[in-house]
Order: structure tokens, then C-alpha cells, then sequence
């Protein structure tokens, strides 16, 4: 991956930037919240993800699209890149029956989002509240949320408190705290 730059803002070429980024960037400015901005190649996994942290100053979440078994119940989870996740300790806490990742129509339908650009900005775009917010404790202890804008071509630096008090009351979500173990025991 190539060197980037840390932009604070939308993209100067901003119609040349997908419609759900656009949308993105109007919703953020819209509620007033900063944001700093690194854009690169196409990044889908939290390893490719760690050059471009060193250049956002903020480390990049993992997003996770969990659906139960019978394919009525939708989970966005947000948890530290680094920390080990296993269903089965998730599925107890929110009462839920077996956890498996969601499908690429799904996180579609809902969320406007492709496999590799999941993130808690593609909650703006479900407007019938069908995906459950569930954000890792540790997660909320840091200062900012790295995520992408809807495209995984771009990253944003976001300060967790703007996510939480700004951008969830305006998506009409709410979000049900997790704690997950870093060490899993098998």
C-alpha cells in the first residue's frame, strides 16, 4: 500500500465519490461533526488496515455484520481490530440464538454496504431499524472510532463521543454495550 495523507474534511472531487460516500460526508457535516480523512486502495481487512492507522492517528474498528440462525435478527458489532471475537460468548450476552456473519444482500438490503466497507455510518441508511447496534466496552474507552464511509477506499478518524451522542440519535439507533474477552478459552 502506498504512502497516504491525512485530510481534514470531505474530498475536494467530491462528485467523483460514490453516492453513499457523498451521503456520508453530508450527514457528518450536517451534525457538525470533524473528521479526518485518509484515502487508499482498496482496504477490507483489519491487517490492510494498519498502515492506514498509522496515518489517521486512530486505530481502525472491526465491524462485524452477525445474523442468528433463522435470518431474522441483524447485528452490526463494533470491537477493537485486534481483539479475538468467537459468536458463542456474544450470542449469551444479547440472548440471541447461534451468531453467524451476515450475507452481502443483507448488509445491502440494510445498510447499504458491501462485504470489506461495513461500518456504523451504514446505519444511516437503515431506516426501518432492522440492525441491532452492539459496541465491544473497550471500544467506547477510545478516543476515536476509525471506520470507513460506506466505501472501503477511504477511512475516517471520528471521536467516539460524535458517534455516540451525534450520529446514533440522528440514525435512531441505539447501541447495547458487550464486553468481550481479549484472551478466548477454548
Amino acid at each position: 500500500m502506498t504512502k497516504s495523507n491525512l485530510f481534514f474534511g470531505r474530498p475536494e472531487n467530491f462528485s467523483d465519490r460514490l453516492e453513499k460516500e457523498q451521503r456520508c460526508y453530508c450527514l457528518l457535516d450536517s451534525l457538525g461533526i470533524e473528521y479526518g480523512r485518509v484515502d487508499h486502495e482498496h482496504a477490507d481487512t483489519i491487517e490492510a488496515c494498519h498502515e492506514i492507522e498509522q496515518t489517521l492517528g486512530a486505530d481502525i474498528c472491526k465491524n462485524l455484520f452477525l445474523t442468528n440462525r433463522q435470518q431474522t435478527d441483524f447485528y452490526l458489532l463494533l470491537m477493537p481490530g485486534d481483539k479475538p471475537f468467537k459468536t458463542k460468548l456474544l450470542s449469551k450476552q444479547i440472548g440471541s440464538a447461534r451468531l453467524s456473519f451476515g450475507g452481502a444482500e443483507q448488509m445491502e438490503k440494510y445498510l447499504d454496504i458491501t462485504p470489506g466497507s461495513v461500518s456504523v455510518l451504514g446505519l444511516m441508511n437503515d431506516k426501518t431499524n432492522a440492525v441491532r447496534l452492539l459496541v465491544d466496552a473497550d471500544l467506547i474507552k477510545d478516543e476515536y472510532i476509525g471506520c470507513h464511509p460506506c466505501i472501503n477506499t477511504s477511512t475516517l478518524k471520528i471521536r467516539t463521543e460524535d458517534i455516540i451522542n451525534k450520529l446514533l440519535p440522528e440514525t435512531s439507533h441505539e447501541m447495547t454495550v458487550v464486553e468481550l474477552p481479549w484472551v478466548i478459552e477454548e
